[in-house]
């Protein structure tokens, strides 16, 4: 099946130093470029993250210190990568809980806002664990009868997870091929920030989703709670979220 596209659709996947999105970094990225008519972009690039990289990240993505020592770092590249997801949307797996975040950490470091506005996101991890229930691998096995080779590389999952979406259209009737309602489908929330310490309800009110005050309106929280605010600046959150806060934090002080 060809994935009905109205605009391009970048696929991407990172190997970073861990886990965390706002204090680690990424190792190596690699996307997948597709355009409507089919024409596709392929590329990979190390880059030197400026710190070691833990024995246990290496463990899983086989990427050494000595691997990156002579590569650029990220924001040598993000001026030409930025323009590569500019006016795409973007897919990946997991990566509207982790990549999106970290990626948007790290363009954010470089001094680059990337312009997201009306983009797409899909992820198709959301759309296996809500058919399937399974990790990367056994969603290769179980899609497209292959099983995954070199697993952890940036590369090998960016092709993996573009040729498992496409396997999903083929397998279920009822999923649509069309990118919005992808993107809609496999989302677990409608996120204010990518990190999804923000949601909005069926109002499009924004409510927090974490901590003390989960479930409650963030502006009421503000106006209650001043302190909060100032928590959430000086917290180790994504620049995104924070950002999120300081809108709701503005509109709540003009009225």
């Amino acid at each position: 099946m060809k994935l009905n596209l109205t605009r391009p659709i970048v696929f991407f996947d990172l190997e970073t130093t861990g886990t965390n999105i706002t204090s680690d970094r990424i190792v190596e990225i690699s996307i997948l470029k597709i355009w409507p008519d089919g024409t596709e972009l392929e590329r990979t690039r190390r880059v030197n993250p400026g710190m070691p990289i833990p024995a246990e990240a290496t463990a899983v993505h086989h990427i050494t210190d000595e691997d990156v020592a002579g590569e650029p770092s990220f924001s040598q590249i993000a001026k030409s990568l930025a323009q590569i997801f500019t006016d795409c949307d973007i897919a990946g797996f997991n990566s509207n809980r982790f990549d999106v975040p970290l990626l948007i950490e790290e363009f954010h470091r470089a001094g680059i806002a990337l312009n997201l506005s009306g983009i797409r996101f899909v992820d198709v991890q959301t759309i296996f664990h809500k058919k399937e229930q399974r990790t990367l691998t056994a969603a290769y096995r179980f899609y497209c009868d292959k099983d995954l080779e070199d697993a952890h590389s940036a590369s090998a999952d960016t092709r993996a997870t573009y040729e498992v979406l496409m396997a999903q259209l083929d397998r279920y009737p009822d999923l649509s091929n069309d990118i919005a309602e992808l993107s809609e489908y496999s989302s677990h929330t409608r996120n204010v920030d990518f990190a999804g310490r923000l949601i909005y309800d069926d109002k499009g009110v924004e409510i927090i989703n974490f901590g003390k005050y989960k479930g409650r309106v963030a502006e009421e929280v503000l106006r209650k709670d001043p302190g909060y605010y100032s928590w959430i600046m000086q917290g180790d959150f994504a620049r995104n979220t924070k950002d999120a806060f300081t809108r709701i934090n503005l509109r709540l002080h003009k009225k």
